[in-house]
């Protein structure tokens, strides 16, 4: 049962990374048939991230009144009307109207899963559970590329969708298996303090920047790797260029499978300094002048081989750093900075490159990783300041 219920999570999780990595990967194609400008696909990701933070926001209310099978039952369904209505959108403006349930649906899972596992399982349950999203996130473009080759931008979401109803099937079947952590799951929380509080205590704001900083350059990948391939190298596929999307999340997969292995041993400060070192490597391997598109290929690998371990680690310091007391309220915080930096920074890129040019990117994305390292590491000075 326990085995078994895992594996469910797991799956959840790669439901979650599926829809993420769709619309970076098809957004080339996708532009051309809706006729409007590159820089439009930074409204539909952040109208998504909107839609994400609402239901991220409401989720502690719906955890209390609904057991977590529930919503991510609900959640996925309509991730489902979402991916669907992408696929059947004839203009660009519908797509706003699909990215109600596509945001709504990610925001939700993501919260309320990792409530549960934080609150039912290990640590090492929850560092593997990233990785899982990443599997997801790896796979949506490779979906794409085959719809692009085979036949349209459309056929990407809809084949998508129909991956997630397989998923939504083997939850649905799986609800049993929930019932015996069903007494806990309604637990009560310890006391523990408010944002206004905690946003004033030393440390807790550079690390909210960190975690802007971290989630700015993670998402600016997301929807533009895709779009750096098509602007800067020649000869490329539609397929090509849509595949090249998933390296980005095939490095996040990557990187935080082996974190998964050695964080316990290296601990989250060392791991993190080493994942920006590989993350900015990768940046200025991007940055090199070839021709060939398989430097860069490889360069974005790297990125997301760096920046994966980053994110859980940053979530996972918390306690650590500002005590049981301020835990709660500073992972909250640092999740509304996630958004903040995911909603608006790959829409300013967006305009950035369409006046500038999309070769930018990679100088884009080494602003961010060093205002990350520098973020962190003065969190780090400010707490050991405090404890002297």
């Amino acid at each position: 049962m326990y085995s078994l219920l895992i594996f469910v999570i797991y799956l959840i999780f790669v439901s979650l990374g599926l829809p993420d990595s769709l619309l970076g990967s098809g957004w080339p194609t996708m532009q051309t048939s809706f006729g409007v400008p590159s820089s439009y696909a930074g409204y539909v990701s952040m109208s998504i991230s909107f839609m994400t933070i609402i239901s991220a926001l409401v989720s502690p209310k719906m955890i209390k009144r609904f057991h977590t099978k529930w919503i991510v039952v609900v959640s996925i369904l309509l991730t489902i009307i979402g991916l669907l209505g992408f696929s059947f959108s004839t203009s660009y403006y519908m797509l706003f109207i699909f990215v109600v349930p596509y945001g709504l649906g990610a925001g939700a899972v993501d919260a309320s899963v990792n409530h549960y596992v934080a609150n039912h399982y290990s640590s090492s349950v929850m560092n593997f559970l990233h990785c899982f999203y990443g599997l997801g996130a790896v796979i949506s473009p490779n979906i794409m590329a085959l719809a692009l080759s085979k036949a349209k931008w459309n056929q990407g979401y809809r084949w998508t969708s129909f991956l997630q109803m397989g998923i939504l099937l083997i939850v649905v079947l799986s609800l049993p298996l929930w019932k015996k952590a069903a007494a806990s799951s309604n637990d009560a929380e310890e006391d523990s303090a408010g944002i206004r509080e905690t946003i004033k205590v030393s440390g807790v704001f550079p690390t909210l920047v960190a975690f802007f900083a971290y989630c700015a350059g993670e998402a600016t990948c997301f929807l533009w790797t895709s779009s750096y391939f098509a602007g800067t190298k020649e000869g490329l596929s539609d397929g090509t260029v849509a595949s090249l999307g998933s390296l980005m999340f095939g490095g996040l997969m990557l990187g935080r499978l082996l974190s998964g292995f050695v964080s316990n041993k290296l601990g989250d400060r060392k791991l993190i300094r080493i994942g920006i070192f590989v993350e900015i490597i990768g940046i200025i391997v991007v940055m090199l002048p070839f021709k060939n598109f398989l430097p860069a290929a490889f360069g974005f690998l790297l990125i997301g081989t760096g920046m994966g371990p980053v994110y859980p680690a940053i979530q996972h310091m918390a306690p650590e750093n500002f005590g049981k007391k301020y835990s709660a309220a500073v992972i909250g915080l640092q999740m509304a900075f996630a958004y903040l930096g995911s909603t608006i920074m790959p829409m300013v890129f967006g305009h950035l490159q369409q006046h500038l040019g999309i070769a930018l990117m990679p100088f884009y994305l080494l602003i961010f990783a060093v205002l990350n390292l520098v973020m962190l590491e003065r969190t780090y000075a400010l707490i050991k300041g405090k404890s002297m």
